[in-house]
């Protein structure tokens, strides 16, 4: 098969979906593949890089969509490319189906095979640590008096306290910004609504951070006193209430910052709107919001490298043994299977944009094999499947 890694085109997108390394073992397997120039360039991997392991460099993404089989990105597909997606052709990259209506309609009409990789991880996405972590770090620039915040120091001075930090959500991303913050000797509480996530934290930090379920009452019990709240829920899109509501943030002291990671729209925080690294910041009832989309970008190397090792044995998967094997031999990847020749695949953005949807395994006709089990990507259920 020929297999093409696009270069990224959302505003400060720098990661690349393959490295020269992973490029080295898919030429191994036995296919052909094209890399958009300077698809790397910004992560630092130039297009030499992946010459010398084996790829064609191709000047435009309009010959990679001609070209390949497959086709793969890090961020979701943007309308300039819907008119090059072809029947049958196999795309892959954080679609976020359920939050692009439009990019889902495209999908769909272009019988294409889609992917949305954020669903695809057994064991969380590199991309998550990468948000929390260096959410994390840009929380604390945002504190910096310079940049609007009340400039209190993360760990303190003999004589001045240290931060007072919430952590809304225990996954990945929250346990990322949990790691670097209390290093750093930030006050630590963590809220989630799995009781037994959040006792596993408090052991694995000796009790030297605070625990506490999650909910509104809560945290608004304790946001008076908290200097900077990181929002790491993925809140269900058919929510319409929030977690923090703009009347809330008054309680909050001048100065104080809010890093939405999880940055949904909606989501849990009615103050959040999308941001971007060239203007990331703006202030609501006096607390500054840090709520760029694709913090990982900040770091392309390191989240490149992450990223692309975890993603190669679902791409060599497919490559290698096609769509319906690589689905009956792993859930997560079954799960993320978003569009099918023509038909929504993908439960969530069922759900949520009221379109009829046909579960995986029925379309491809292996509903009757040995099926390895994923838990559901969503909380989110829908029943409206196609007549």
């Amino acid at each position: 098969m020929v297999f093409g890694v696009l270069k990224d085109i959302k505003e400060g997108e720098y990661r690349v979906i393959c490295t020269p390394n992973e490029v080295k073992s898919i030429v191994a397997a036995g296919h052909k593949v094209l890399a958009q120039h300077d698809c790397g360039k910004m992560a630092g991997f130039p297009d030499k890089k992946y010459v010398q392991a084996g790829a064609e460099i191709v000047e435009t993404m309009e010959e990679i969509y001609a070209k390949c089989d497959m086709v793969a990105k890090v961020k979701e597909f943007f309308p300039v490319e819907y008119p090059l997606m072809r029947e049958n052709q196999i795309l892959l990259g954080c679609i976020h189906p359920a939050g692009h209506p439009e990019e889902v309609d495209a999908l769909l009409k272009s019988k294409c095979i889609s992917f949305t990789a954020e669903d695809a991880h057994r064991w969380g996405s590199p991309n998550c640590e990468a948000a929390g972590k260096q959410g994390a770090l840009f929380g604390l620039e945002s504190m910096l008096t310079i940049n609007g915040g009340k400039g209190k120091f993360v760990g303190g001075f003999a004589g001045a306290p240290r931060m007072n930090v919430l952590i809304l959500g225990g996954g990945v991303v929250g346990q990322g910004a949990l790691e670097v913050l209390f290093g750093l000797g930030a006050n630590c509480t963590v809220m989630d609504i799995n009781v037994g996530l959040l006792r596993t934290l408090l052991t694995r930090y000796n009790g030297h951070i605070n625990t506490m379920l999650c909910s509104k009452e809560a945290i608004a019990e304790i946001l008076p006193g908290i200097d900077m709240v990181i929002n790491a829920v993925k809140w269900p899109k058919e929510r319409k209430d929030f977690l923090i509501d703009k009347e809330m943030l008054k309680t909050m002291e001048p100065g104080s910052v809010l890093v939405d990671i999880s940055n949904d729209e909606p989501g849990a925080i009615e103050s959040s709107h999308e941001t971007h690294h060239d203007d990331p910041r703006y202030v609501v009832n006096g607390v500054v919001h840090y709520c760029v989309s694709n913090i990982p970008g900040a770091v392309a190397n390191s989240t490149s490298i992450a990223y692309a090792s975890e993603m190669l044995p679902m791409i060599l998967s497919i490559l290698n043994n096609g769509v319906e094997k690589t689905c009956e031999k792993d859930g997560f990847y079954r799960r993320s299977l978003t569009s099918y020749k023509g038909y929504l695949t993908h439960e969530e953005t069922s759900a949520i944009q009221n379109k009829p949807w046909i579960k995986p395994e029925d379309i491809l006709g292996i509903a009757d094999k040995q099926l390895d089990f994923a838990p559901p990507a969503t909380v989110t259920r829908s029943n409206n499947y196609y007549k």
